[in-house]
């Protein structure tokens, strides 16, 4: 069993390797916490610029802290949650900040607060604890299960609302109300204060473009995406895709970044570089962008690659810059699936991505798929089956990431239902007997699915139930157990529109069964 110095030399090496961390002295220090590990966290643009945004105010400096890799190693070494920069216990500093990217991480942020010797539930901390605060990518669709864990939430684009909180309270006097300064955070736009505000969740907030883009802080080869320097491209969507947090609706669509901003932010050291957005091949000069980074020899990435927008200029650049596998979104299973959601992606789109990577000699095209949408059927299945053989006579190497449709909050198919762990089993089973191995599919799990549908379209109640699943050790069997002892349903206090199909037909949606 490992011990404390093993994780605290481990950790050693890890951040040795960066390029970029900060490290000053300050009067005020925030621990800004990432709830699951590091090769997750680092990889995360948000977390990374907020990093930036943190520790380029006077006074104030923003020290890491991830999930251990190992859990349960850590926690048996007895050594508490750390920061990366200074090595100090995290539940030491006046404030913790967390980014969450997505809803199973709410387990992840319970095990940080439990590892920096903090009750996990905002209900169980007093004045004497530390300031919880949380942000990051989850709380453009639905934050409510995370208020049980926060004092204080920012919504959306939470750069300058962050910044701001930080030169507050680093100004605060000694004794200062935590419950006026809460009272008054909760009259500003974009916070959410769950003590204050209850299930009214307000909007989110949305940034000055002059902040934009968001870039990399440090640059290590320990992540996902190894000594890769991130910058922004662009910020939200154009596009109207009806299952999609990041559409049109969301802080007023697509906001580019200008072609010299984005390289003219590029770091001398970076050899390797991704653009980053929700929609980056909608850039009106994206392939200006990319050979400006190829031509400078560097390597790039694209976050998401539109098949409708991919020529032979752009796929030729990306091969030049590093790419092995092009990968593209088709999202629904048919034609008729693709309409329903909006997607604007064609048949005839995707035949050309696989005749540019065959031409471009790329090894492999990747494409992500949604099984489970509503109103989905077998046909659907079929139709794809005898689209991807199609494929793979184009390009010999296909292989499909294929993910059950989850519901979000703020979106078109809010309050959709799950479609079910055995049909979506059933269904990917049908895939892959239909495909005979002549394309690789790539599953994500249907029980987590699940799970993220319940807390994606639940309320506090779901909230609490991640919590006593965690205490329970994290399966899927205590994930369930945890849902039904709280009573957490699909539906909460939060608003709840009409679903598409209740929309047409004029009546409510089939109960929800998790098998």
């Amino acid at each position: 069993m490992a011990s404390s110095w093993d994780l605290l030399a481990a950790q050693r090496a890890r951040v040795a390797d960066e390029l970029g961390a900060v490290r000053k002295e300050a009067d005020f220090r925030i621990a800004l916490v990432y709830p699951s590990p590091y090769r997750a966290a680092m990889s995360s643009l948000g977390y990374q610029a907020i990093y930036g945004v943190l520790n380029a105010l006077p006074g104030i400096a923003a020290d890491r802290a991830v999930l251990p890799d190992d859990v349960d190693v850590h926690r048996a070494s007895g050594m508490p949650l750390i920061t990366l920069e200074r090595e100090q216990p995290v539940g030491n500093y006046p404030v913790l900040a967390f980014s969450v990217a997505y809803e199973l991480e709410l387990a992840g942020m319970a095990e940080c607060l439990a590892l920096a010797g903090l009750p996990p539930l905002a209900e169980a901390r007093g004045p004497e604890h530390p300031l919880v605060v949380g942000g990051g990518p989850l709380t453009f669709s639905n934050p409510a299960p995370l208020a049980v864990l926060c004092d204080l939430i920012i919504l959306g684009e939470g750069e300058a609302l962050i910044a701001e909180l930080a030169r507050e309270l680093a100004g605060a006097t000694a004794g200062s109300s935590r419950t006026a300064l809460l009272a008054a955070w909760a009259r500003r736009p974009g916070v959410y204060v769950p003590s204050v505000h209850g299930d009214d969740v307000p909007a989110v907030a949305q940034v000055d473009d002059a902040m934009l883009p968001a870039r990399s802080s440090i640059l290590t080869p320990h992540t996902e995406l190894a000594s890769m320097f991130l910058t922004e491209a662009a910020r939200g969507c154009s596009r109207g895709c009806t299952y999609c947090v990041m559409r049109r609706s969301t802080n007023g669509g697509m906001r580019v970044v200008p072609r010299a901003a984005i390289l003219g932010g590029i770091p001398a050291a970076a050899r390797r570089v991704g653009l980053v957005g929700a929609a980056v091949t909608d850039h009106p000069e994206i392939a200006e962008v990319v050979r400006g980074v190829v031509d400078s020899g560097r390597e790039v990435g694209i976050s998401s690659l539109r098949a409708d927008r991919l020529t032979d200029e752009l796929v030729g650049l990306l091969a030049r810059g590093g790419y092995r596998t092009l990968t593209v979104a088709g999202d629904g299973a048919s034609e008729r699936m693709r309409e329903f959601i909006e997607r604007k992606t064609k048949e005839r789109h995707l035949i050309r991505a696989a005749e540019l990577a065959h031409a471009h000699k790329l090894r492999t095209l990747k494409i992500y798929m949604m099984l489970g949408v509503p109103g989905e059927t077998d046909d659907d299945v079929d139709e794809l089956i005898r689209f991807v053989l199609e494929l793979v006579r184009v390009h010999p190497r296909v292989a499909l990431g294929v993910a059950p449709f989850v519901a979000k909050r703020h979106t078109p198919l809010d309050g959709e239902p799950f479609d079910g762990i055995q049909r979506v089993e059933r269904k990917i089973a049908r895939l892959r007997a239909g495909l005979r191995g002549r394309a690789e599919v790539r599953p994500t799990s249907a029980r987590w699915a699940w799970v993220e549908y319940m807390l994606a379209q639940g309320d506090r109640k779901a909230g609490l139930a991640a919590v006593d699943a965690w205490q329970a050790g994290g399966s899927f069997a205590a994930w369930k157990r945890a849902f039904a002892a709280r009573g957490a349903e699909p539906t909460g206090p939060l608003r709840r529109v009409p679903t598409t199909r209740e929309r047409i037909t004029g009546r409510s949606a089939l109960p929800l069964a998790a098998s």
